[in-house]
């Protein structure tokens, strides 16, 4: 079984593990020991459920990069075809079908065409793109009908670019709609550069899990920019969104303990219509640097800020901890790093949460004309505060009017850091 999919279970566990401890150490609300009960706070359980969850989300073959040249099967695009070095790789047109797990290194240009991969389920298939270009009028560029996992290697040095010209005509039951469909895991990395332009539909879809681990994306899209089904991770990697919808976007509508993203680090220059991040359930940031520009910036159920620089201008809410899922209470936690907000003008809000807000470190620094508004309770046990370049020393809740003061104890939904052992 997959780690990544029943961490949901872990995530509970780590909810009450953290609700009973902020219980027994009596964090509410503020007090003279706020500092030091936030570094407690911090150090045992954020700082150790970061370690955890990057062990849950990123495999040694996820975060390597490597391949066997030796061993490898050779496809060479020629523009309206291709030719390939070995018998599991099936060419019709400018259809290509790899039928078998192993390692595949493309180079040249499919001018209208795709890459399909359909193996056993208990095989891996490692995509090498290496000077690659791929274009589907009709289609995706990569279709993985089905495999254990593929790994889409981004070569040394390399420059790939991957296209859809506006539709998608089906040749299945399943609904694509992405330049890179995945009905299976699908991992990102290597040290080369992707462009992904989407005239119609999405850059990339993963139906399952889609982990990126390295390397340079320049994505532009007509819905989302990366879309998965049940998890994304990211452990780093430069990344330019550009997107009508959602720039990162996971969700599941069939499971909502599912739907969750991680982003451990990375550079994000992220421009979209609507959310920058959405996660149905648990948004967690370990680090990274995002400029962002949306409608909102970061919406999940649960979002957990454990580190980074996060720079937001948005149009709507800043940061949204919403009911999308019945996993957790609405909440949004700030542990460390750096998190700044400009607002738009209207009725908006920096920070809005339909539970609670929950601040034990780091740097908050909003500019709006509504900081806070959250429906359940506030804690403030450190970090700074600035709204409109004054510091402040609470939670205001402009929902109830002034400063709203802080809250109690109630049902504040523990932390949600992600853990578990190691994906293989």
């Amino acid at each position: 079984m997959k780690n990544l999919k029943h961490l949901s279970i872990i995530l509970i566990v780590a909810v009450l593990a953290s609700a009973l401890l902020l219980s027994a150490c009596g964090i509410i609300g503020q007090s003279a020991s706020a500092d030091n009960t936030a570094s407690t706070l911090s150090s045992g359980t954020s700082s150790v459920a970061a370690g955890e969850a990057y062990e849950a989300a990123f495999s040694d073959r996820d975060l390597s990069g490597e391949y066997d040249s030796d061993g490898s099967v050779t496809i060479l695009l020629n523009g309206a075809s291709a030719t390939a070095s070995s018998a599991a790789v099936q060419v019709s047109g400018g259809t290509v079908t790899i039928t078998a797990g192993g390692t595949y290194v493309l180079s040249g240009t499919l001018e209208n065409g795709s890459i399909i991969v359909n193996v056993s389920k208990d095989d891996k298939v490692q995509l090498v793109l290496d000077g690659a270009t791929i274009h589907s009028e009709i289609f995706a560029a990569i279709y993985v009908v089905q495999a254990d996992k593929v790994f889409v290697t981004l070569a040394d040095a390399s420059v790939n670019t991957l296209s859809n010209g506006g539709s998608y005509v089906q040749i299945d039951d399943n609904d694509v709609d992405a330049v890179v469909f995945a009905k299976d895991d699908i991992t990102f990395n290597g040290s080369g550069t992707l462009h992904i332009t989407a005239e119609a539909g999405s850059g990339i879809v993963g139906k399952d899990e889609v982990t990126i681990t390295a390397g340079v994306y320049e994505i532009s899209a007509a819905k989302h920019a990366i879309r998965a089904k049940d998890s994304l991770a990211i452990a780093d990697g430069s990344f330019t969104l550009t997107a009508a919808e959602d720039g990162l976007h996971a969700e599941n509508s069939d499971d909502d303990t599912l739907g969750n993203i991680y982003l451990a680090g990375g550079s994000f220059v992220i421009t979209v219509g609507d959310d920058a991040i959405h996660a149905n359930t648990l948004l967690q940031i370990d680090g990274g640097a995002f400029q962002i520009t949306a409608a909102e910036g970061l919406e999940a159920t649960y979002i957990q800020i454990n580190g980074g620089d996060i720079q937001i201008s948005a149009s709507d809410d800043g940061v949204n901890a919403a009911y999308k899922s019945t996993s957790y209470t609405p909440t949004f936690e700030m542990n460390s790093g750096t998190l700044t907000v400009v607002m738009g003008a209207g009725d908006t809000d920096a920070v809005d949460s339909n539970g609670n807000i929950v601040i034990n470190g780091g740097t908050i620094d909003i500019t709006g004309q509504s900081a806070f508004d959250y429906d359940g309770t506030a804690q403030y046990n450190g970090g700074t505060i600035i709204v409109n370049g004054q510091q402040i020393d609470s939670i205001p809740n402009q929902m109830m009017g002034g400063m709203g003061g802080m809250g109690g104890s109630g049902d504040m939904g523990g932390s949600g850091g992600m853990g578990g052992g190691r994906r293989h």
